[in-house]
């Protein structure tokens, strides 16, 4: 289940970005990891964060070290049959 709610806030820069709040439904065993990950970033960094807020970052640099995705590559097409089994939920 994702569900959305747009947001406005200032970006380290002092512009405006626009930003929309996601919800998602995860396995528990997920977000056990993800509260482990946020538990050794707050150990490396000296900083407490939760998970929630560390999920956009981690999403944002996972896109940005997909060759694939970065890329661009239209020459395959997507049938729609690809797109409704990457879009079943867990």
């Amino acid at each position: 289940m994702w569900c959305c709610d747009r947001t406005s806030r200032c970006s380290s820069t002092g512009g405006k970005t626009e930003s929309i709040k996601l919800a998602f439904v995860c396995q528990a065993g997920l977000k056990a990891d993800l509260d482990r990950y946020a538990a050794l970033h707050a150990q490396v960094y000296g900083e407490s964060v939760d998970a929630v807020t560390l999920i956009p970052h981690m999403l944002e640099a996972f896109l940005a070290g997909d060759r694939g995705f970065k890329k661009g590559d239209t020459s395959k097409p997507v049938s729609q049959k690809q797109l409704q089994r990457e879009a079943t939920p867990l």
